[in-house]
Formats: structure tokens, sequence, C-alpha cells
């Protein structure tokens, strides 16, 4: 559905206008045109297409979503695909995208599959109409700075989450919690990492070298955008690897507690080990055995058993087995 449709001039709003005149403003020197639409229609693309003159393959992408993050030149035209991620309050991340059209005179933005609103980037565009006056290239900065933005608080609960579970590590017993949690926070930092990467990797062609021409006057802003970019792409890399570390560690603190499991075991084993071997070798019963009549001899072999036994308990808790 439509947003909204409004007619610039000079950086300063004229007004509100409806679809049908579009092409007026654009034939006007100093005019540009900003258009947001949501979950656009096909119908809804295909009047956009006959208004801007937009690229068939553009339309198909922005018709079927489910885009990389990428800047694709059509002539004069920019085409640019922004994931927006957001937090769910299950600590999900769900993603939605923004296709971003933008020509000497126009700007066309739609969202797809996003709750995220971008009234704020308008009305702080029009709160700076000396910067609004580079055109639709500044516009284009301003969405993309948003949607960057709103990545940085995503890292930042990551980052937080990925805390708490180090400090449960070395609790004994949460080795298969620990692991699940940790495993569920690399697959989200993982969706965040496909969301910033390849956006890196095209907003490095909108300033240096040859820049879109729609671009070049809004250059320093681009560079701020990829800085923080870049930025976003570390601290991922960082909380993927820190996973990792934390991930095999928490393996490590497993197997530790398996072999102080298994230590403990085999000491019980070897204590009634001695039990068992000296009460099968006195429950022979051979008529030539000694102790067999002796009066005192079934005391003295639960003495002999529990005294052996209770030296051999000494020995493993001295050796931390026990």
């Amino acid at each position: 559905m439509l947003v909204n449709c409004v007619a610039y001039r000079e950086g300063a709003k004229l007004a509100d206008i409806a679809i049908s005149e579009i092409s007026d403003h654009l034939a006007l020197p100093g005019h540009f045109v900003w258009v947001a639409l949501r979950d656009a229609s096909d119908a809804e693309l295909i009047e956009m297409q006959d208004e801007f003159g937009l690229h068939d393959l553009a339309i198909e992408d922005a018709r079927h979503g489910h885009q990389r993050p990428k800047i694709e030149e059509y002539g004069d035209i920019l085409f640019a695909v922004m994931h927006l991620v957001e937090l769910s309050p299950t600590d999900e991340l769900t993603v939605g995208e923004v296709h971003v059209f933008v020509g000497r005179n126009f700007v066309l933005s739609v969202r797809n599959r996003t709750a995220q609103s971008f009234l704020g980037v308008r009305q702080r565009c029009e709160r700076e109409p000396h910067l609004l006056r580079q055109g639709a290239g500044f516009v284009l900065y301003a969405l993309m700075d948003a949607v960057v933005d709103r990545y940085f608080p995503i890292i930042e609960s990551l980052e937080t989450e990925l805390e708490v579970i180090e400090d449960q590590i070395f609790e004994r017993g949460s080795g298969r919690t620990n692991i699940e949690h940790l495993y569920a926070l690399k697959r989200r930092a993982t969706l965040l990492r496909h969301a910033v990467v390849p956006l890196m990797d095209a907003a490095s062609k909108l300033h240096g070298g040859r820049a879109p021409a729609v671009c070049v006057a809004s250059e320093a802003y681009f560079r701020d955008v990829s800085d923080h970019l870049t930025r976003i792409a570390t601290s991922i890399d960082t909380i993927r690897d820190t996973i990792g570390t934390a991930i095999q560690v928490n393996l490590s603190m497993v197997t530790i507690e398996e072999s102080e499991t298994t230590k403990r075991l085999a000491a019980w084993a070897g204590i009634f080990a001695v039990a068992t071997a000296f009460a099968g070798i006195w429950g022979m019963n051979f008529e030539v055995m000694p102790e067999l009549k002796w009066r005192w001899g079934y005391p003295m072999a639960l003495g002999v058993i529990a005294s052996i036994s209770g030296l051999m308990y000494w020995r493993f808790r001295r050796t931390g087995w026990l």
C-alpha cells in the first residue's frame, strides 16, 4: 500500500501529491519526489515502473523479494536491497526487506515483511533542508543509515546474551543447556552477518572511485555508513569467534565432568574389588584352609577388608578421585 508520496523543491517539502502528479513534478527543475510503499502489490509496482521508468529486472526482484543485500545500477537509476532485521520479544530475529529505487530526481522505497517504519527518516530529512537539497542521493543515505543504525541494538543484545552464557559455562551440569543457547546465538549472529557483509561490500561502491552520479554529492555520508557497517561486521566476527571458543570450552567442561565421574566410579570399583577379592578367597571353603576353623576368623576377615578399603578410600580422596 502507499505510505506517502511527497514532492520537494530545493530540499523543502512542497506537498503530499497523488501518484498521477508524479510525472508533472519530475519534469520541473529542482524538484524531486519521494514515494514510500509497504508490501506493494504487483499493480502498484507496475504503476511505479511506468511513472519512473524502472528496469524490468529490478521490478522483478522487488516483486519476488528474498534478495541478497546489494546495490545495482540500471543506467542512471540505482536499485538497492537492504535487510531489515528485527529482534522479537522472544529474542528471535526476523528479517524483512526494503528495496530502494534512486534516480536523479526521485526515490522510491518499498518495504516488505517488516513492521519497521521510516517515518522518522523522512522527518529527519525534512528538518535538514540544506542536506535534503543534495537530492535523492542524500535520501538513499538517510535510509541506509537508518537500516544500519538498527543493527547496533541487536549487536548489543547478542553480546549481552553471550556474556550471560559465558558466566554459566563453569556451572556443573549446565553443559547441554549452554550448548543449545550458544548454537541459537550463533545462528542469530550468522543471520545478522548475512544482512551486513553483502551490504558493506555494496556500500563501498557509493563513495570513492567511480561513485554513481546520484551519490556524488553525498559521498562523505556513504563513507560514514561504510564505516558503521565495518564496525558491525567486526563485532559480529568477534561474537562468532567468542561463541566458537565458548563452545570448545563448554565441551571441555563436559569432558572434564565425565572424566571426574569416571574417576569416582573407578575409585569405588577399586574399593569394592578388594572386598570382592577377599570374600572370594575366603569363600572357597577348602578342607585344609587354615582360617576356616579360626574362632576370630570372621571378624578378622571383616576387619582386613574394612581396613584395606578405608586405606584405599583415603588414598583416592588425597588424589582427588573422591
